[in-house]
């Protein structure tokens, strides 16, 4: 964990915000090139009808607060290459067009206002612009995919001066969230030199090359090695942007689960919401958020700050440790009378987070027997034990193939 990184490792948990004109179509941020629209038609129905009418970002910080968030990341321009900003060297923007405003100043500055750190998506494709390969590729675009050298080297030096702008009108951004494949031929170590030296507290993920600071994986929480600093980026339902027909909601435990498995391995959840093109959230994503942040307020202590464990999997229940504590997060009952067979270090005590109330509890070599547990568990979530010992805790026995 590097200095500049503290913030993001005590944060453990941040909001993901995809948001643009298509979110008026209500199918994806993809409908652009999955439905091979044409530029003008793409804005004649989805950019000019985007009127952002109900947008306020203090109520997205207000959410994210609540649910316990420590940190967002907008989308200030997805692959369809329209800008969220008042862009000089994009003319195709908010300000210009639909919404006819700068769309993220004020995110930024609620953001800040809300004692929370300001991330920026930004993507480095851009289908509808002349320089780009074109729309519809159903891929990131290969070194032989662009139509000449002077073509490349004219849109690499156009989405640089976009990213200029992000990182040079707003103050200090603490995260550049980077979507796309394809840095090999877009010379994306060159413009994270820039990126460092226009801001050089700056987080940036992986998806531009190297140097990165944070390792992400999609839609799937899988941990980096010791050492990397990570996240995993998911969404509440199956989609990023706001898809009218998806109705597949998580749970607050299921999200409860996500925090607390990236937590066990010293990594964060970015967790995606997709608004409304007016600027609403789904009622589904705010009744999510705020239970899972009840549950959260209940149980930061387990969650903020953690550390990297060598204690293995317990089948039904994620771990999560800091210090001389070690967390035991239960999605079922495991009853009664509970074994933990993990380590010999001395337990001084253990106790219900949900209630602080102290367990009985006897240990036998590396096997700590808890008894009298509740059954049902109280807390409607996920409920958690902490076990305080003399000294950090140490694995028994090592856990060599999960």
């Amino acid at each position: 964990m590097s200095e500049k990184s503290k913030w993001f490792n005590q944060c453990r948990y941040g909001m993901f915000i995809h948001w643009g004109a298509y979110s008026v179509g209500g199918r994806g941020e993809w409908i652009m090139n999955r439905e091979m629209i044409p530029r003008d038609e793409y804005h004649r129905q989805y950019v000019e009808q985007w009127k952002a009418e109900h947008y306020d970002p203090k109520i997205w910080t207000d959410l994210a607060r609540k649910a316990g968030m420590g940190y967002l990341v907008l989308t200030s321009r997805h692959h369809d290459g329209f800008a969220l900003w008042d862009s000089d060297v994009n003319p195709w923007n908010a300000r210009r067009y639909g919404p006819r405003r700068d769309l993220v100043s004020p995110y930024v500055e609620a953001c800040r206002a809300a004692g929370l750190r300001v991330g920026l998506y930004y993507s480095p494709a851009a289908w509808a612009h002349e320089n780009y390969p074109g729309p519809f590729y159903r891929d990131w675009p290969f070194e032989n995919d662009w139509k000449d050298e002077s073509h490349r080297r004219s849109f690499i030096a156009y989405y640089r001066e976009e990213i200029k702008e992000l990182l040079t009108r707003y103050g200090k951004i603490d995260y550049l969230w980077f979507d796309g494949c394809i840095p090999e031929n877009l010379d994306g170590k060159e413009t994270l030199q820039m990126v460092r030296q226009l801001q050089p507290e700056i987080l940036v993920n992986n998806r531009l090359g190297e140097p990165f600071d944070i390792e992400c994986s999609e839609q799937s929480i899988r941990a980096a090695d010791v050492g990397q600093d990570w996240e995993a980026c998911m969404t509440l339902n199956g989609a990023w942007a706001y898809h009218a027909g998806d109705h597949r909601w998580k749970d607050a435990a299921s999200v409860a689960n996500m925090i607390l498995t990236c937590a066990q391995s010293a990594g964060n959840l970015l967790l995606n919401i997709g608004p409304y093109a007016d600027g609403r959230i789904p009622e589904p994503s705010v009744k999510i958020l705020e239970e899972a942040g009840e549950w959260l307020k209940r149980n930061w202590e387990c969650v903020r700050g953690t550390e990297r464990h060598s204690f293995s999997w317990g089948g039904a229940y994620p771990i999560t440790a800091r210090g001389n504590k070690v967390y035991l997060h239960f999605t079922v009952g495991p009853g009664e009378t509970f074994c933990w067979a993990e380590t010999r270090s001395k337990v001084l005590s253990a106790k219900l987070m949900y209630d602080q109330s102290d367990l009985e509890f006897v240990q036998k070599d590396n096997r700590l027997f808890i008894y009298h547990l509740p059954d049902p568990l109280p807390d409607p979530v996920m409920n958690s034990i902490v076990l305080e010992f003399a000294s950090k805790p140490e694995a028994v026995p090592a856990n060599r193939t999960f």
